[in-house]
């Protein structure tokens, strides 16, 4: 493990990459977010679920894992390092304070994090040449911001200008008849996917996004489930594209 990043499980080439961009809610001791210790376990610090169900699929032979090691308030991975959204300075209706940084600081913070978490993305991608890679988040069913917006799906599937392993993904788990699956919902990949946009979409890697919904993997039970689900999912995945 480093500051930034955590690997699990044994490299190997052309297995199956997943990548877990906020599997952490923990706020390094020298950065003060100014907010409520409420929000530690919230939805706005982190996907929860998604870094025991990365384990336990990295637990199996041709799959590997990198989590992140920091808060998505600390910095947020799955942005562009140019946007103001990289580090959040408002959340779900949570006002973050300690965001509001000097530009030596926003650059200070983006060098310690973001860009050491990226670059062993990439060259995990590059050295590895993996036959597939999983973008795994969770969503929370609900928003403070949105009282009124419904999140019904159990998992959804997200994707930009790349489709194809997308699709069979849609295809697999709606096969198996006992999920409710979302194509580019709870939200769309073609609006937020930068981590799969910089790291496979570019280079022609193959890849899908997964969101699976957040009171499902709360327990162990239920992240065991998914494991198994999108080993199952993979697997299938990566014959079709052979």
């Amino acid at each position: 493990m480093t500051e930034a990043f955590e690997i699990s499980g044994v490299p190997s080439e052309g297995g199956v990459l997943i990548v877990v961009d906020h599997a952490s809610n923990h706020v390094p001791e020298d950065i003060d977010l100014g907010i409520s210790p409420q929000f530690a376990d919230d939805h706005i610090a982190f996907d929860p679920g998604t870094a025991p169900i990365a384990r336990l699929m990295s637990g199996n032979a041709g799959y590997l894992a990198i989590l992140s090691t920091v808060s998505r308030l600390v910095v947020d991975l799955n942005r562009y390092p140019d946007e103001p959204s990289v580090i959040q300075q408002r959340s779900d209706g949570v006002e973050i304070p300690g965001n509001h940084l000097s530009a030596e600081e926003r650059k200070a913070r983006i060098e310690r994090y973001f860009t050491p978490y990226h670059d062993r993305v990439r060259v995990l991608v590059s050295d590895l040449k993996p036959s597939l890679v999983l973008s795994l988040h969770s969503f929370s069913p609900t928003l403070r911001s949105d009282l009124q917006l419904q999140r019904p799906w159990d998992v959804g599937i997200m994707y930009n200008e790349y489709e194809t392993a997308s699709r069979f993904a849609i295809q697999y788990l709606e096969e198996d008849g006992v999920l409710k699956v979302g194509d580019q919902a709870p939200y769309s990949g073609k609006m937020l996917n930068a981590t799969m946009n910089r790291n496979c979409e570019a280079l022609g890697q193959p890849y899908f996004g997964v969101e699976i919904r957040q009171d499902l993997i709360m327990e162990e039970s239920g992240q065991r489930r998914f494991a198994d689900i999108l080993l199952r999912t993979c697997d299938k995945i990566r014959t079709a594209l052979a």
